[in-house]
């Protein structure tokens, strides 16, 4: 068990969809303890095998009193609408509003391929939706557009030329730039 180097923006891992986990074996033990591991760090909610360099469809959610991961998750329900901040450990620097579903529910199975659901609203919706589009091969920015796109574009490039605690992510003083 560790806490992982995170997967920045750029890497192509994080651009390319996950693979199905097919063996639930000691490999995925470990890669299971290692996503909870490393998203028990302050300022974290969630993140995605592939942040850490792994191309499983697993995620892990430390929100809202609620600790967790589910492997081979699938986004089967959302309703209503919830506009509000979003940020991403691999894209640091950078937050920006965000239209999700008020409510989600992804289903999926644990480690040992037993089924599993996990369900919320409001910001834990916003976070299952996240970590199933990483595993996807898409980050929270893709999502955006006009004025709130170009905005967190330019947050990128101030963030990568400042160079930016990239431990950090969305956490600290990056609350200072405003998305209108």
């Amino acid at each position: 068990m560790s806490v992982r180097p995170l997967r920045l923006v750029g890497d192509p891992v994080l651009r390319t969809p996950c693979a199905p986990v097919t063996a639930f074996d000691a490999g995925l033990s470990a890669l299971v303890d290692d996503l909870l591991d490393s998203v028990r760090r302050p300022g974290r909610a969630g993140l995605a095998a592939n942040q850490i360099g792994v191309s499983l469809a697993a995620f892990s959610y430390n929100l809202e009193g609620r600790l967790g991961y589910v492997v081979n998750p699938r986004l089967v329900a959302t309703d209503g609408e919830y506009d509000g901040e979003e940020a991403c450990l691999s894209v640091p620097g950078v937050h920006a509003p965000r239209l999700r579903a008020m409510f989600a529910r992804v289903e999926g199975v644990d480690r040992r391929g037993r089924p599993v659901a996990v369900e919320g609203t409001g910001e834990l919706a916003r976070c299952l939706q996240h970590e199933t589009d990483h595993l996807r091969g898409e980050l929270y920015i893709d999502g955006l557009a006009g004025e709130r796109r170009r905005a967190a574009m330019r947050m990128l490039r101030e963030a990568q030329e400042s160079g930016v605690d990239r431990d950090l992510g969305h956490a600290g003083p990056y609350r200072r730039h405003r998305v209108q």
